[in-house]
């Protein structure tokens, strides 16, 4: 009989954990990078259209509002290219290449992932034009849609990350406190059976 009720205990608990946990994970649902233009460590030879970043879902850009995104490009020497002005379309973050001479490059992105929290991270490349490609002037500052320029965004080698906030905590604190209280019921009405 004290196997059984080990058993029906442990079963009881995967089952309030299997259950909680699958209520938590939306609190966890950043978007995260699928691809970008330039790729990380790539050697750009011809310049695109567009520097872009796409990731797993649609971003959150309400009532077309491009607050909290942004794309800056910046050379070796500290100087950015670019206008500023970026575009969201679903799950893809876009700006208008540009490029001044050829060297190493740095796109600092950020954007609002569809569960509002921000996304950031930074993808380093080269640029080696060929022959006769005018180069773009560079800036000191990063340009903001309209010819302004803004504060740029933290630079230095990072991971993409998320920012928690109050309800990730309360969710997650809400979980370990039901996988506990299920676990004592199921304790205490199996115990009681004895």
């Amino acid at each position: 009989m004290a196997i059984t009720a080990i058993r029906a205990t442990a079963l009881g608990a995967l089952v309030v954990a299997a259950a909680v946990l699958g209520f938590a994970a939306p609190a966890q649902a950043h978007n995260y990078l699928v691809s970008s233009t330039p790729t990380e460590a790539s050697t750009l030879t011809e310049l695109p259209v567009e520097f872009s970043v796409t990731t797993n879902g649609p971003l959150l850009s309400l009532d077309g509002s491009v607050a909290g995104f942004a794309i800056e490009v910046k050379d070796a020497h500290g100087l950015y290219y670019g206008d500023g002005c970026v575009t969201v379309d679903g799950p893809t973050l876009s700006e208008a290449a540009a490029l001044g001479e050829a060297g190493d490059y740095t796109m600092l992105w950020q954007l609002v992932s569809a569960d509002g929290h921000t996304v950031s991270a930074e993808i380093n490349f080269s640029w080696a034009p060929a022959d006769g490609v005018v180069p773009s002037e560079g800036t000191a500052t990063p340009a903001t849609c309209g010819n302004g320029t803004a504060a740029p965004l933290a630079s230095g080698p990072q991971e993409p990350r998320a920012n928690a906030d109050l309800s990730d905590v309360l969710w997650i604190g809400g979980a370990i406190g039901a996988i506990l209280v299920a676990a004592l019921v199921t304790f205490l009405v199996v115990t009681r059976k004895k």
